[in-house]
């Protein structure tokens, strides 16, 4: 028997739980809001990304800020931007010729630090 097959975990028997099954497919999450919410940790998945959510959650900050922050040119600071926006993580408000940019809403932050207390948890 081979290392991998040691590790594998099987039913020894095959008995399906049908009540179990069937409640829990009929409450599936539509494939759509499956796909959308793919989306949403495919653009946390990325380290930038997490450091702009981390500096919004601290404060509303205009491009150069945030820039400066996470030590990157405000061009790639704006394209990390855009994407974060195209997905409703942040939001931003024109104040005279700057763009300041914030979280969304409280959500966003709550993904974040779920995750990173989920980090800490080990």
């Amino acid at each position: 028997m081979s290392h991998r097959k040691k590790l594998e975990r099987v039913c020894e028997i095959n008995l399906i739980n049908a009540e179990k099954i069937n409640s829990i497919k009929k409450n599936l999450i539509h494939d759509k809001k499956i796909e959308e919410l793919s989306q949403i940790f495919k653009t946390l998945g990325d380290c930038t990304r997490l450091k702009i959510i981390y500096a919004l959650s601290k404060s509303e900050l205009c491009v150069c800020d945030i820039a400066e922050v996470i030590n990157m040119s405000q061009s790639a600071t704006s394209h990390q931007l855009r994407i974060l926006r195209n997905m409703r993580l942040v939001k931003y408000k024109k104040k005279g010729k700057s763009a300041i940019y914030s979280l969304d809403d409280k959500h966003v932050l709550e993904l974040f630090n779920q995750g990173l207390q989920h980090t800490n948890h080990r």
